[in-house]
């Protein structure tokens, strides 16, 4: 495994994320109260990541087993809060605190690793508040959920607790699939969900896989040439729901055209800073 890393300024994410979203194994990754952003690809070979050294400096390297963000990030964040049904904590001594000042809420500690973060950004953020509106919506019900590009397994993980029967998480990066089996092994265990490896332009679902409801916080570019693959992941002859994020706000409206265009139906927007993110309802 190989790796190019460069640090850029915050204002330029877009400028990059044009330029690279494209890219499989690229992850652009940010901490609480950083000005700046890291930005990575990984990849079994290194032609595209020393090509990227060779373009637009930084540095190229083999992939050190060290993790150096979950070394130097703070022990502790705040708990996030989501709709009064969720915290998500990342020290398990927070845990007893939580417990007693949140009963009966579901608790979920996902900690700083790699390239990846807590929940706290706003992609995240909002996909969890979109996922508990509806896992409310379907109390009761037998639903399941894909989470393409599952970063550190959140989302699947939060979906399994809030009542989905069952789940299927994958990422192309390996470095975000080992880290959630972490956090599954850490939230104690999720045998209902198959977690994987695979790129989505590749992955096909399963009869048995099809979901309900389906999460993807993954870059526009990739969403764009995505859809029409992702909703081949529904359930048959059910209505479903696709929970997109990961948009810069100036690539909200190609993203929605896109969706529309492979025959999703825009049901919410919701923009948070300068990231959007967008509920669309599937009906076969």
């Amino acid at each position: 495994m190989w790796v190019w890393h460069k640090s850029i300024r915050t204002k330029e994410e877009a400028e990059w994320s044009a330029l690279l979203g494209s890219l499989p194994g690229v992850v652009f990754s940010s901490l609480p109260g950083k000005e700046r952003i890291d930005v990575r690809c990984y990849s079994d070979e290194p032609t595209t990541p020393l090509a990227l050294y060779s373009a637009y400096g930084g540095s190229f390297s083999p992939v050190e087993e060290k993790d150096w963000v979950a070394a130097t990030a703070p022990a502790q964040v705040a708990p996030l809060l989501i709709r009064g049904k969720l915290v998500i904590y990342s020290s398990a001594e927070q845990l007893p605190a939580l417990q007693r000042r949140y009963p009966g809420r579901v608790l979920l500690q996902f900690p700083a690793e790699c390239a990846f973060g807590t929940g706290h950004h706003a992609t995240t953020a909002t996909c969890l508040r979109l996922l508990c509106d509806e896992a409310r919506k379907r109390a009761g019900l037998p639903w399941k959920l894909i989470d393409a590009g599952c970063g550190t397994g959140i989302l699947a993980l939060a979906a399994l607790r809030l009542g989905a029967q069952s789940a299927v998480a994958f990422d192309f990066d390996p470095n975000a699939v080992e880290i959630t089996q972490r956090n599954i092994a850490r939230n104690g265990g999720a045998p209902s969900l198959h977690l994987l490896q695979a790129d989505v332009f590749d992955w096909t679902a399963a009869p048995q896989e099809r979901a309900h409801v389906i999460v993807a916080n993954l870059f526009s570019t990739i969403l764009q040439r995505a859809f029409p693959r992702l909703i081949q992941s529904f359930v048959r002859n059910h209505p479903g729901v696709l929970i997109a994020s990961g948009i810069l706000r100036d690539q909200a409206d190609d993203t929605i055209r896109s969706g529309c265009a492979a025959g999703l139906q825009l049901a919410k927007k919701v923009t948070r800073g300068k990231w959007v993110t967008l509920q669309f309802v599937y009906n076969v």
